[in-house]
C-alpha cells in the first residue's frame, strides 16, 4: 500500500510539472489576453518573459486594451520602442502575491518608473486600473488580471 501511495505521488508530481508554464504560455491558454501577446511578440518580449524571472505581471485584457482610442493599439505595433517601454511598465520584478501587493503605495516597475499602488475598500488598484483576478501563478512568477491599460510618463 505504501508503494502505491509512493507511485501515485510521483505521478501526481508529475502532471503538476507537466502542467506548469510560464507567463507567455499563461497567457496564450486563458484566452483573454490575444493582444497583450500579440503586443509581447511585437516587442520582442517573449523570451524575457519565458526566462526564469520571476515576474510578476499586472496583465491588461483583450477589453482593457480595447478601451483605448480607436488606432493606439495599431500605431503601438508599428513603434515597437514606445510598446516596450508600456509593455515593461506592466512589469515587476519579483513574484508579488495579491497578499503582498495590497500593503505596497508602488511598485518599481521593470521600465524603470514606479506604478502607484492603492488598496481601498477591497479593491486594488495599480495606476488606475482595477485589478480584476489575482494570483494566476506560473513557473516564472504570477500574474495579476487588469481592467485597463496602465501608461508610463513618456
Amino acid at each position: 500500500m505504501k508503494r502505491i501511495l509512493s507511485v501515485f505521488g510521483l505521478l501526481a508530481a508529475s502532471v503538476l510539472t507537466a502542467s506548469a508554464a510560464d507567463i507567455v504560455d499563461t497567457a496564450v491558454s486563458a484566452g483573454s489576453f490575444g493582444t497583450l501577446v500579440t503586443a509581447v511578440k511585437a516587442a520582442g518580449l517573449v523570451d524575457t518573459l519565458k526566462s526564469a524571472g520571476p515576474f510578476t505581471v499586472f496583465a491588461p485584457t483583450d477589453e482593457a486594451f480595447a478601451k483605448l482610442p480607436a488606432g493606439t493599439v495599431e500605431g503601438l505595433l508599428k513603434d515597437t520602442a514606445k510598446l516596450k517601454k508600456i509593455l515593461l511598465y506592466h512589469v515587476v520584478s519579483g513574484k508579488v502575491m495579491a497578499a503582498d501587493v495590497v500593503k505596497i503605495k508602488s511598485a518599481k516597475t521593470v521600465e524603470g518608473s514606479s506604478a502607484k499602488v492603492t488598496a481601498k475598500g477591497g479593491k486594488v488598484m495599480v495606476d488606475g486600473a482595477t485589478v480584476v483576478k489575482t494570483d494566476i501563478v506560473c513557473d516564472n512568477g504570477v500574474i495579476h488580471v487588469i481592467d485597463s491599460v496602465i501608461m508610463p510618463k513618456m
